[in-house]
């Protein structure tokens, strides 16, 4: 078992579509009290033998939420599905009860524009995001990606054909490509950290930072 979350290690889901059913079991297996709330009974059924808690409400009810002492956690995900209006009335009413941190699963660009200025504190597209982050990995020969906020990426790339045998200095990534490489694995060996003395061997992989289009391009050098 994981080690358990800290504060009181209680979180509520409001949605257990496949989003939110599968982000629930996360969380269960991690270690957390997780309460998972849907207006589809049948959804909650499906749960009911899995979660800490469960209950049939309508998450846009603000009655509803304070009789499962929703108002009272620290942490509370909108995993609603196709519901957009009922997504965003949730999420509104979450900022009301004073919620503290509230994440929210958005289906378009727009809507979490529209989730954050009714009050999520961090907003996620999941097919989205999936999406772009498969297409990093097809594309090129990364082996790994992780896009943060701002187009700032990390990635896990095998080392280009052009640093071989260079240090990081002489190859001077940073104003040729626009990448800072910053761990390198050696064969065999574990990650460590760079500096500019670190030459660059065949076979090497390769953590790199830089925005998204500077590190396919350097991922694909040849």
């Amino acid at each position: 078992m994981a080690r358990k979350p800290a504060a009181d290690g209680r979180i509520a889901v409001l949605g257990l579509g496949r989003f939110g059913g599968s982000l629930a079991l996360e969380l269960v297996r991690q270690g957390w009290e997780v309460i998972g709330i849907d207006s589809d009974r049948r959804q909650v059924q499906a749960y009911a033998d899995l979660l800490t808690h469960t209950a049939v409400a309508d998450t846009t009810d603000e009655e509803a939420l304070r009789q499962l002492g929703v108002h009272d956690l620290t942490n509370v995900v909108v995993g609603i599905g196709t519901d957009i209006q009922a997504s965003i009335m949730t999420t509104s009413l979450l900022t009301d009860l004073g919620v503290p941190h509230i994440l929210a699963k958005a289906l378009s660009r727009q809507h979490a524009t529209i989730l954050r200025r009714v009050g999520a504190h961090h907003v996620v597209l999941p097919e989205q995001e999936m999406g772009e982050r498969i297409a990093h990995l097809v594309t090129g020969q990364i082996l790994n990606f992780i896009q943060f906020d701002d187009d700032y990426v990390l990635a896990k790339t095998v080392a280009p054909e052009v640093t071989i045998d260079r240090t990081l200095a002489d190859a001077e990534l940073r104003g040729t490509y626009g990448v800072t490489v910053v761990s390198i694995k050696r064969p065999g060996e574990p990650f460590t950290y760079t500096t500019a003395d670190t030459r660059i061997y065949a076979g090497d992989v390769l953590i790199v930072a830089g925005d998204a289009r500077s590190v396919q391009a350097f991922s694909s050098l040849t």
